[in-house]
């Protein structure tokens, strides 16, 4: 009786937007690990932290208590600076597999572990899938021999990487409790700390393809990363990056890889490699490899321009078994969709606004992601969008392309899409790309 007592007593401390001891949180998930704490006080719990919300010492003890039950990942027999990237999500984010090959080549050590898409957000492991014979499930000696040899290995998350987050995570799913920045912080950073690395930069995305819908909330969370990454003895710097419409022109996995091919070759879009050499400009200073940022973003344009980046990228696509073909030739390699369909608009003007969350949603039920973990994915599917917001189109032009296997939900999908682009008759301001970078 005293264990359910003190589970009732610490659920009506949270209720009545009291802070939690760490010896509470602590008691919080070490019970819920041991099955003593079912998921109905769980939830409640979590329902109590969304609406009164968490103080940075209760993010931190929560993030804390979360590592305890995690497999850290042992970067010691990596030579040099340990670097790591992570994004709270997007569409068409395929900066990951851009920015790794960039950092190798300048000389840091990118040993990053990625996860799959979820919802209307892509994710990194399902993107490199689409590389015929890619291999995301290298065990801890040959992921470690990689780092050291190449300067880069991407791995898909274990069971034994932050299985407190898995489940927490499945209930937050469910609960209506996955927007809550002191959850997500604790959910992301203790992925984080696990990972290894000892520089970490943030991509917080904002607008409406993001979890985020807010400047003020993405600056937020930014904060509350931050402070977590720094009491765990971490090197952190946020970048608050726009995500109101699609990054790049492509939305789904081998879309995204062709795309990146081409960032890597340099002539990709501008908005993906502005963000690229902001996060590794930002990466570069704080790993003390450059003394500002400029000399970071001459040394990132130098290895672009030089064939250095697209290179490091095909050496690691030959160590975890893909198919490097891809790199000279992305659209014979990488696997395509059956159906193709235009989609052109009926009067000109300019583009005002590109929802990304709508996009998003399309690209996922063309089958380029899941709406439930065990969903199958699709790697041919999605969407390329060839205007950016501010553009001006013609009647008559294509504003989005989509890629499907089935043409009866190509049909089904292309209203969405029609209804994801505004336009107005004249031109107006467009967005930056870089909000605010918070160190």
């Amino acid at each position: 009786m005293k264990e359910k007592d003190d589970m009732i007593n610490i659920l009506a401390k949270k209720r009545d937007g009291k802070s939690l001891s760490s010896q509470d949180i602590e008691y919080i998930i070490d019970g819920y690990m041991s099955n003593d704490i079912p998921d109905y006080q769980m939830s409640a719990f979590l329902m109590a932290a969304y609406i009164r919300g968490m103080n940075a010492d209760e993010s931190y003890n929560l993030t804390k208590a979360m590592v305890k039950y995690s497999e850290i990942m042992d970067l010691s027999g990596v030579d040099g600076i340990k670097v790591d990237k992570h994004s709270t999500g997007g569409v068409g984010d395929k900066v990951t597999l851009v920015l790794g090959p960039m950092m190798a080549a300048v000389g840091a050590k990118m040993a990053k572990i990625s996860g799959r898409g979820l919802g209307f957000t892509g994710g990194t492991i399902d993107k490199l899938e689409s590389i015929p014979g890619f291999n995301v499930n290298l065990d801890k000696d040959r992921f470690v021999r990689q780092v050291n040899d190449i300067g880069i290995a991407i791995i898909g998350q274990t069971e034994e990487i932050c299985p407190t987050d898995k489940k927490i995570y499945a209930l937050r799913d469910v609960t209506a409790t996955v927007s809550s920045a002191p959850l997500i912080a604790s959910s992301i950073m203790s992925k984080k700390i696990a990972g290894g690395a000892d520089v970490i930069v943030l991509d917080v995305k904002v607008g409406s393809g993001a979890f985020m819908k807010t400047l003020d909330d993405a600056k937020g969370l930014a904060t509350e990363l931050i402070s977590i990454g720094k009491r765990f003895g971490k090197r952190v710097v946020a970048v608050i990056s726009n995500m109101d419409q699609p990054l790049g022109t492509t939305i789904g996995n081998s879309l995204e890889v062709e795309e990146a091919v081409d960032a890597m070759r340099g002539f990709g879009p501008a908005d993906l490699l502005d963000l690229c050499f902001t996060l590794g400009s930002q990466l570069m200073v704080k790993a003390g490899l450059v003394s500002s940022t400029q000399e970071a973003i001459e040394k990132l344009s130098d290895a672009l321009e030089s064939g250095k980046v697209i290179e490091k990228f095909r050496q690691f696509v030959e160590a975890q078994e893909g198919d490097s073909r891809v790199i000279d030739n992305p659209r014979r390699i990488l696997p395509h969709a059956k159906f193709v369909e235009d989609i052109s608009i009926a009067e000109g003007g300019y583009i005002r606004r590109i929802n990304a969350e709508e996009l998003g949603v399309a690209a996922r039920i063309l089958g380029a992601g899941r709406k439930v973990k065990d969903d199958p994915i699709d790697h041919t599917a999605g969407i390329i969008i060839p205007h950016k917001v501010g553009d001006y189109i013609n009647a008559g032009d294509t504003i989005a392309q989509m890629h499907c296997n089935d043409a009866h939900t190509l049909a089904a999908v292309s209203g969405l899409v029609y209804e994801a682009f505004q336009l107005s008759a004249s031109p107006h301001d467009v967005p930056p790309i870089i909000y605010d970078i918070i160190e």
